[in-house]
């Protein structure tokens, strides 16, 4: 199996997530320009963290035209599995493949420091299996997720909130929330359950030195490829 990494202009955790997946799952990733038109021969999508066309107009906005996109959204539809970080949720929700939108940090200011996430959803196929809280770095400055009332409950009902911030106890408090994000929400899911869009960094914390290996309890996903229903 094979994982695209996509990378735009400006992208700068493209080289962790192709390490973590190449060195610390010992799994298969290639990247992907971002002019690319064919996601040939992959069978999974990492659209990674970093500030894609400098985050001009809206942070994600330019990339989610990008031409590789259009490639992006048929492995959605087709069921295939698609994760963006950071930037990554970003560019995914800017493209339509997830509900609401990321905006500034409440406090108005670059938040960097260790998370605790707690899965929500515990059977898609990225958070299968992820039965506690992760510590997981996050490093950003709008990552703050909103969407309406409506969507708010249909993401709910549907079981679709991947993660929300929590504290060391596994509570969502309000003083676990690092940006604002309504209902501490941190990650989020598609319909299909196949599409993952998470603001901390799973890829940061694939090793003991980094001060987690936590982010492979999601990472880790990528073996089960194959068996995705």
């Amino acid at each position: 199996m094979k994982v695209a990494v996509i990378r735009f202009p400006g992208s700068n955790c493209d080289q962790d997530a192709f390490h973590s997946i190449n060195d610390d799952l010992h799994l298969k990733a290639e990247y992907v320009w971002h002019e690319d038109t064919s996601l040939g021969g992959f069978d999974a999508v990492f659209i990674p963290g970093g500030f894609s066309y400098g985050d001009y107009l809206r942070c994600g906005a330019m990339a989610s035209c990008a031409p590789i996109m259009n490639e992006v959204a048929r492995f959605v539809k087709e069921g295939r599995p698609v994760i963006g970080v950071c930037n990554g949720f970003q560019v995914l929700c800017e493209a339509g493949l997830l509900p609401g939108a990321l905006l500034l940090n409440e406090a108005q200011k670059f938040v960097c420091k260790d998370v605790f996430l707690m899965p929500i959803n515990r059977t898609s196929f990225w958070t299968q299996g992820v039965d506690h809280a992760l510590r997981i770095p996050i490093a950003h400055g709008e990552g703050r997720y909103v969407c309406d009332t409506e969507t708010l409950e249909r993401l709910k009902d549907g079981n679709k909130i991947a993660f929300r911030y929590v504290n060391q106890e596994g509570q969502a408090t309000p003083e676990a929330n690092p940006n604002g994000s309504v209902d501490n929400i941190a990650g989020v899911l598609n319909e299909q359950g196949n599409v993952l869009g998470v603001m901390p960094h799973p890829e940061r914390a694939t090793r003991a030195i980094c001060g987690s290996t936590d982010g492979l309890q999601i990472l880790q996903s990528l073996a089960r490829i194959g068996v995705l229903a």
